[in-house]
């Protein structure tokens, strides 16, 4: 099969092969007469431009970096949330004209250097960072260097001047636990696998709320990262006399109830769990998690469109976009013994 060369569309449009390659890199000094006359051209003999001489031509890169965060557990290498967050980039970047290239590592450092290798060997345009963690090296040098950029998550500094893209996370954790209050649950446990994300804090910040505003005791969060951690649950949900838990997320809930299970309790029988993001780990195994459904797909798009703006130079029209979320109700939430849930908690209160 033949292939169609510039040289081919410049002979059909009667034009010189110069202006087709202004036409392909969008240059200004055509007109639009002229580009729609080129593009029908084009599109009628199937050519599709060599990104990488136009790349080449234009001195600037049809690429963009995503950059995960340290890969340094088995369970963040199986977070699905990562795959939905690169495939939903990865579809948004298309309809840019831009391709997509990973930054990972095992560790901040090499993390770190990777990201510096990119940009400085013009390998991409700007970057989407998928965490948000505090006094993080690479956020620094990305603004120090002027590099476009786009967070997704809530950055823990400069926040008028970092554009991000994220759900209500405080609203989040307030939500599940408002859940969990409605179905008769007073002691509720919020157990996390880190205390260096802001999603962290924001979701126990929206548990503390919760749990204030109904009159209820809000426990210290617990930390699960090492064997002695998942020893002191057994002791804390005793201690707490918990008859809920809210979990970080929908891989790590999966982890708490095979160890509430391994105690003796039955979920959502003894125990009800509640979590977020609506994985695809949500509903593999029984009980089904009850989830928030924090729109994964939408948060990858939106910031991959934000950073497009950013690479051409467009003025953003603000720094904060937030992607709505939604309960999702399944298994493993159900109404404590003897309880009304239409009855909310400062009726109850008050009754008594």
């Amino acid at each position: 099969m033949m292939t169609i060369t510039v040289k081919d569309v410049a002979r059909k449009a009667n034009v010189a092969t110069s202006t087709v390659s202004r036409v392909i890199n969008d240059h200004p000094s055509i007109s639009q007469a002229t580009k729609k006359k080129v593009q029908k051209v084009m599109d009628e003999l199937g050519y599709v431009p060599n990104i990488s001489a136009r790349n080449l031509g234009k001195r600037t890169t049809s690429a963009v970096g995503i950059i995960l965060p340290p890969l340094n557990s088995k369970e963040r290498l199986a977070n699905p949330f990562f795959l939905e967050i690169i495939e939903a980039i990865n579809g948004e970047a298309r309809t840019h004209n831009l391709t997509t290239a990973l930054a990972i590592a095992k560790d901040i450092d090499t993390l770190f250097e990777n990201v510096k290798a990119m940009h400085t060997e013009k390998q991409v345009g700007g970057f989407i960072i998928t965490y948000s963690v505090i006094d993080d090296p690479i956020i620094d040098y990305l603004r120090q260097q002027n590099i476009p950029f786009v967070l997704i998550g809530q950055p823990y500094d400069a926040l008028s001047n970092t554009v991000y893209v994220d759900n209500d996370n405080q609203l989040l954790g307030q939500e599940a636990t408002d859940y969990l209050i409605k179905n008769g649950h007073q002691n509720i446990l919020f157990i996390t696998n880190t205390t260096t994300e802001n999603i962290f804090y924001e979701r126990y910040f929206g548990y503390q709320k919760a749990m204030m505003l109904a009159q209820l005791n809000a426990h210290q969060s617990l930390t699960l990262n090492v064997p002695d951690d998942y020893v002191k649950l057994e002791e804390k949900i005793q201690s707490a006399q918990a008859t809920a838990i809210i979990a970080l997320d929908d891989i790590f809930a999966l982890r708490i109830i095979q160890l509430v299970e391994l105690y003796g309790y039955k979920v959502p029988d003894d125990i009800s769990v509640i979590s977020f993001n609506n994985s695809i780990f949500s509903t593999l195994t029984h009980p089904y998690l009850t989830t928030l459904d924090i729109e994964t797909e939408n948060l990858g798009q939106k910031a991959m469109h934000k950073l497009a703006g950013l690479i051409k130079g467009d003025n953003t029209d603000g720094t904060r976009f937030v992607i709505p979320h939604k309960l999702i109700e399944r298994e493993t939430v159900i109404a404590k013994r003897g309880w009304d849930k239409r009855v909310l908690p400062q009726a109850k209160t008050e009754q008594n």
